[in-house]
């Protein structure tokens, strides 16, 4: 067993050099408004944004992504969380966060929003799909000094650094905008194509729960001014809210979105039935256990993966603490016999990449 082991640990190693030589530096040395322009050459570090919106019982999945994120932070970038959310939770999350700030001060900040909407529709907008997930429409003018972040929903995990997700902004033409990855990979299960009563992107449309934002060139854009008649006019027609608000605008504005892999918003729907989302193979990047996936036993790798992190104590060792755990529950024969199960070993691809070496 312990020969076996050490093979293991040998490949991994391997596989965790090259992943390290292939993904190279940190782009952390661009200046953060260069994102909007031509990159500017500068030795600081850069401030790498996640926002997220949260209300009702969303507190302990909203921690356990930023402890993912924190988690998988192997190059050390300086994260900021904006965290927009209800005023009887800001307490929960200044408590806890602070904690974790003591134990990483360099590595992590966060700052607590209260939540905003258009006056003249407050309530609507609040309630729009799913309590005040509409909120993200609002960020480029409610955060005017920030040019460019990165939005998750409450139920998505980092499996990877940000840095990772984050270097698409460098792909962006002089008109893209943001960023997002398709709603579907296949036609056969895609729900725009088959159900949607209103225009949307592309073939399949896109998933809003992962977004890049180039909060500078949506200003200059003016957003809101877009997104404002579009609910006027779809309201009653749409049914996934937001998503749906944003599919429509890059309908008529398909030059100002770039498409990123679906690794970086790996769902239950890119396994459940069959492996469709063939770009996973180099990892799982970023996962996403909408309709409460994290939380049943419907396909229960997403549950595993979920609670190896919440589990995980912040400033310990990866290694051991988090790393091998999650690879003695992955071994269950309930996750075995189910079809996410089978993908298993791309959910931690990149997790024994980096936190292999520790060992070593």
């Amino acid at each position: 067993m312990h020969h076996i082991q050490m093979c293991i640990l040998v490949s991994v190693a391997m596989a965790s050099l090259l992943y390290i030589l292939h993904r190279g530096p940190s782009v952390s040395g661009v200046k953060e408004s260069s994102l909007s322009g031509t990159p500017i050459t500068q030795p600081q570090k850069n401030t790498l944004h996640i926002a997220v919106v949260v209300c009702g019982q969303r507190v302990q999945e909203t921690l356990v992504m930023i402890k993912s994120a924190i988690l998988f932070n192997h190059y050390q970038e300086l994260i900021k969380f904006l965290i927009f959310t209800e005023d009887r939770l800001r307490e929960i999350f200044k408590e806890k966060l602070e904690d974790w700030r003591k134990l990483l001060p360099h590595l992590f900040d966060f700052e607590l929003f209260p939540l905003s909407f258009p006056s003249q529709s407050k309530k609507e907008w609040r309630n729009l799909f799913k309590p005040c997930a509409s909120q993200r429409l609002f960020l480029p003018s409610l955060l005017p000094e920030v040019d460019s972040l990165l939005y998750v929903d409450t139920d998505v995990l980092f499996l990877s650094p940000i840095s990772d997700v984050w270097e698409y902004f460098y792909k962006f033409n002089d008109s893209q905008l943001a960023a997002l990855t398709p709603e579907h990979e296949n036609e056969n299960i895609g729900w725009y194509n088959r159900f949607a009563r209103h225009p949307y992107y592309g073939r399949l449309g896109v998933n809003s729960g992962v977004m890049l934002m180039n909060l500078t060139r949506m200003r200059k854009f003016e957003w809101e001014k877009h997104i404002l008649p579009i609910h006027n006019e779809y309201r009653l027609r749409i049914t996934w809210g937001d998503q749906d608000i944003i599919n429509i605008l890059f309908y008529y504005h398909p030059d100002k979105l770039y498409i990123i892999p679906c690794e970086y918003n790996y769902r239950p729907d890119h396994c459940m039935y069959m492996s469709i989302c063939t770009s996973s193979q180099k990892g799982i990047k970023i996962i996403h256990g909408n309709r409460g996936y994290f939380h049943s036993d419907k396909q229960p790798l997403f549950r595993i993966i979920y609670e190896a992190i919440e589990k995980y104590q912040v400033g310990t060792s990866p290694y051991q603490n988090f790393l091998l755990p999650l690879q003695s529950s992955l071994i269950q024969q309930n996750i075995n016999d189910s079809n996410c199960g089978k993908i298993s070993n791309q959910a931690v691809l990149i997790a024994n990449n980096l936190f292999i070496n520790e060992y070593l």
